[in-house]
């Protein structure tokens, strides 16, 4: 009985320093955690070298330098969405799919939109597309003396590419989509299934311009448990690790810096691409020019994710069947939405795809 006694207590007593011991673990990682907190660096995305050559309004436009000795003879402009900030696809050193493309050999421009305010609430789409884009795409072919450019589109912005090439395929030699809406048929996703029953003039009337925290919510609320709970939970375990916790911080920083969207431009794209899907049915207006994607006959490389929660595949693989392209390529890459540009795969292989595929196309 006392032997039984003495080995209860002695197991009690090694739970109790166990117990103990992961207390003062847990408390040693806390205290670690906040003086890396303290010396945290998040300054490292947008660190690839560039310098900004056109503005107009609240857009900018910035040429990077090359990295190569030779480039692609052919431009090639990025369009990024109106959600968010194009930051994530230069995140940092190691992740960075601007770095990669231009150490591919490709000649890079970039627009950032910049951040809406209430005077530009009544901005539209055919503002962005026959004014914005058309404009940067004519500075960028005088300065190069050439007479297409190639086009990169990811995401909205990837949206407005086809449109503008639809619209002016004498001046696009390449066209690239990457996670690319196009048919808003589908009911895959929530944001899908959202748009179709939003009532944006409501919204339009009550806000101006609709609010990038109200963008942002709606996003994260697509896989609630994922993105406003585990990864916070996840986040333990890097406490006292720098680099994993910068580059977290880095995400964060991207995902809440969130532009608000111009009133007009976002009735039009909710009534006309979520509701009515104009865009492959032939009916999308732009001012008064129509826009028929069988104009779109330059070359044409689609890639989409296979994982994104964003944009359905259903939205993006058919793009190719729309158009009078004979040279066209659709690829599925096995990753996420955001991981079509920060990952270990985007890296080894969505850059070298797209620099590989402009650099064949780019230089004849």
């Amino acid at each position: 009985m006392t032997e039984k006694l003495m080995e209860t207590n002695e197991k009690y007593l090694e739970k109790m320093k166990q117990s103990f011991d992961e207390i003062i673990d847990a408390n040693e990682k806390m205290f670690r955690g906040m003086e890396t907190f303290m010396d945290l660096d998040v300054s490292a995305s947008n660190q690839t070298e560039r310098k900004l050559v056109y503005q107009e309004d609240k857009l900018k436009l910035y040429h990077y330098e090359k990295r190569t000795r030779t480039q692609h003879k052919i431009p090639t402009l990025i369009v990024y969405a109106l959600v968010n900030t194009p930051a994530m696809m230069d995140l940092q050193e190691d992740r960075s799919f601007i770095k990669n493309i231009l150490e591919g050999g490709t000649d890079v421009y970039i627009i950032e939109w910049g951040y809406p305010t209430p005077e530009d609430k009544f901005i539209t789409l055919e503002d962005y597309i026959e004014g914005y884009i058309n404009n940067v795409v004519d500075f960028i072919r005088k300065e190069n003396g050439v007479d297409k450019i190639n086009l990169l589109g990811v995401c909205q912005g990837g949206t407005f590419s086809v449109m503008y090439s639809a619209l002016h395929p004498e001046k696009v030699q390449n066209l690239v989509t990457m996670v690319t809406p196009v048919d808003f048929s589908t009911n895959d996703g929530l944001l899908f299934k959202w748009g179709k029953y939003l009532n944006v003039d409501n919204m339009v009337e009550a806000y101006g311009n609709i609010p990038g925290d109200f963008m942002n919510t709606g996003f994260l609320t697509l896989k609630p448990l994922s993105l406003m709970v585990n990864k916070y939970v996840d986040l333990i375990d890097d406490l006292d690790e720098p680099d994993s916790l910068s580059n977290f911080m880095r995400m964060e920083k991207w995902i809440f810096d969130s532009p608000a969207q111009a009133g007009e431009a976002f009735r039009q794209f909710i009534n006309d691409m979520y509701k009515e899907n104009k865009l492959v049915k032939g009916e999308m207006m732009i001012g008064d020019k129509k826009v028929d994607l069988k104009n779109i006959n330059m070359p044409l490389l689609n890639v989409y994710a296979e994982r994104d929660h964003q944009v359905p595949n259903a939205a993006s693989e058919p793009l190719e069947k729309y158009v009078s392209s004979l040279d066209k390529q659709t690829h599925k890459i096995p990753t996420g939405h955001i991981g079509m540009f920060v990952s270990g795969r985007s890296q080894k292989e969505v850059a070298p795809l797209i620099s590989g595929w402009l650099k064949e196309r780019s230089n004849k």
